[in-house]
């Protein structure tokens, strides 16, 4: 697996940066050789911030972590990265999904604010709307970690959103035109 690491506010020494690929590599049978890790450091105030994404065939996969402890965020995020695969894996095997496509996000500069009072868009995300069913855009939305998320409806080809509401459930956003 290919490890590529950058850092916000951080020196990344060489001992860090093995101790990042180290850590990473006992997750390496999980994936092809062709897998990419995105590792990102960052120090905020005394917050140690640590955050992965590995594009799998079928999904991203991304954890973040923050702590006090440089080496502590790395190990946290690691054990977050696990569990997300063998919960990956166990929901795979239950609801024999296994065959989907990779929802791919890509990062848009960010402009500068002007200043009006005016709301504006600071950050905008382009994807490949795939194909995929209800359940399978759940699964999805569990492994980036997100509350919501945007897919095609493989029935009626339509944008849908499902997202997590606050008593656990999830809830389904169709289109409705007239």
């Amino acid at each position: 697996m290919k490890v590529i690491v950058t850092g916000r506010n951080v020196n990344l020494t060489d001992s860090l940066r093995d101790t990042i690929e180290s850590k990473l590599d006992k997750l390496e049978k999980y994936f092809n050789k062709e897998a990419e890790a995105q590792v990102t450091l960052s120090v905020e105030k005394e917050r140690q911030i640590m955050e992965v994404t590995i594009p799998l065939s079928g999904s991203v996969l991304r954890a973040e972590e923050a702590t006090t402890d440089m080496y502590m965020t790395i190990d946290r995020v690691v054990d977050k990265l696990d569990s997300q695969l063998r919960k990956h894996k166990t929901k795979l095997e239950k609801n024999r999904i296994n065959n989907y496509e990779t929802i791919r996000f890509e990062n848009i500069p960010t402009y500068e604010k002007v200043d009006d009072d005016e709301p504006q868009i600071v950050k905008t995300k382009r994807f490949a709307l795939k194909p995929m069913s209800n359940e399978e855009a759940v699964l999805q939305m569990e492994l980036v970690g997100h509350n919501f998320y945007v897919y095609a409806n493989d029935l009626t080809n339509e944008v849908n959103v499902v997202y997590k509401r606050k008593d656990g459930n999830y809830g389904l956003i169709e289109p409705e035109f007239e």
